[in-house]
């Protein structure tokens, strides 16, 4: 069997992995069973939470056991955890769904970019990484493009369908799983795993170009996340359920795109002005359409995600290019770990602020906060932004 089958069968495992027609009403259902929009969030945190527990753990498994059964783990952990939010009814069915995602997490998380990397290694093409990994994520917002319309009309007849229904796509993952060959370019590593582990945290200790990418990262992500998954309260306020799946649908086509165009986009422009450009356009975009609160709001807001891919690549790009060949996976959970604990904290405080304060007024200061790490991003490139185009050995470093 050629490795090159892993392109393809990797593409199809994130279409069915992201295939979530529950996603764009999630938040709202969460609210509903537990009663808040901070317990609703706290699902969330959970799900970080649990993440950051298994997350060195599983990042060891990978470089020890081999990638292919580490995603295996993953789509395992992700069937029975779909299928608690399906059953519902109560906050601990959530929590048990919220953990068990959490640990499918942890497995994916480091593990499938550094399938990819071994493999585009092993096929000679590891100069056009970069490509492959925006090509195969595009799929995952195809996906989430395609079940969010779904999800929506489905949501119009009842929640509780659109949850059993989120089901099917996991098992299909879980199928395809199977089909996944071990690169072998890649061996189980022996050794102490304290040792293991001591030695990617000394590597993050002795770079500090790394460390600020990695901070920047962790604060994009935390608060951007945040605010995405809590954005269908706000559109429910403006459109009506059916609707809702739209809007995320035309965040999810543009980024799509994104992903797709990544690396020809980044070596025609660098990161510099794709990243920070790019989300300076983003947030201004998202901004003015909560501060209009009209029916125009959902659809100019989703515009935003037309960077959204690039942006990804290109700061992957910048923080994997630092990790050493031997400790990809580890080192990139390491990178995902901080990240999962701020979003869980940064998720329930926007919960609350919305509890207390109102929908729009708690995006409306998430919206200002991410103009934080735009700042530090273009603070961390400019030194290097006149050197060469673009790294040829990037990767998802969170």
């Amino acid at each position: 069997m050629h490795i090159a089958r892993n392109i393809r069968l990797l593409s199809w495992f994130n279409f069915w992995t992201d295939f979530r027609p529950y996603a764009p009403i999630a938040i709202i259902y969460f609210a509903q069973v537990s009663g808040s929009y901070a317990l609703g969030m706290s699902v969330y945190s959970i799900v970080m939470l649990a993440q950051a527990i298994f997350e060195v753990p599983t990042g060891i498994l990978s470089d020890r056991v081999g990638r292919k059964m580490t995603i295996v783990y993953g789509a395992v952990a992700a069937v029975i955890g779909m299928a608690f939010y399906a059953i519902g009814g109560t906050y601990l069915a959530l929590v048990i769904g919220g953990i068990l995602e959490g640990l499918a997490r942890s497995f994916y998380s480091g593990n499938n970019e550094a399938l990819l990397f071994d493999t585009v290694t092993e096929m000679g093409e590891r100069t056009n990484y970069h490509e492959y990994l925006g090509k195969t994520s595009s799929m995952c917002q195809f996906a989430l493009a395609i079940s969010a319309l779904l999800g929506g009309f489905i949501a119009a007849v009842s929640f509780r369908i659109v949850m059993w229904v989120s089901v099917i796509p996991m098992v299909l993952a879980l199928f395809v799983s199977f089909r996944l060959i071990e690169p072998q370019i890649h061996s189980a590593k022996s050794g102490n795993v304290f040792s293991h582990l001591a030695e990617a945290i000394r590597h993050f200790m002795r770079n500090p170009r790394l460390r600020l990418l990695s901070i920047t990262s962790i604060l994009s992500f935390a608060i951007g996340e945040a605010s995405w998954l809590f954005r269908s309260v706000f559109i429910e306020m403006l459109w009506p359920v059916w609707a809702i799946g739209l809007a995320q649908m035309i965040g999810n086509i543009t980024a799509a795109i994104s992903f797709y165009f990544a690396g020809p986009l980044i070596r025609r422009f660098g990161e510099f002005k794709l990243l920070v450009g790019g989300k300076i356009f983003g947030e201004a975009v998202n901004l003015i359409g909560l501060l209009l609160s009209s029916v125009v709001s959902p659809a100019l807001m989703s515009s935003g995600s037309i960077f959204f891919g690039v942006n990804t690549v290109a700061r992957g790009n910048l923080v994997q290019q630092e990790f050493s060949d031997e400790q990809r996976a580890t080192m990139g959970s390491l990178n995902s770990f901080a990240g999962s604990l701020v979003f869980a904290a940064f998720s329930l405080l926007l919960g609350a602020v919305a509890d207390h304060f109102g929908v729009t007024i708690a995006l409306i200061g998430a919206a200002l906060l991410m103009f934080i790490p735009i700042m530090m991003y273009a603070y961390v490139l400019r030194p290097r932004k006149a050197k060469a185009k673009v790294s040829v050995e990037p990767s998802l470093g969170d």
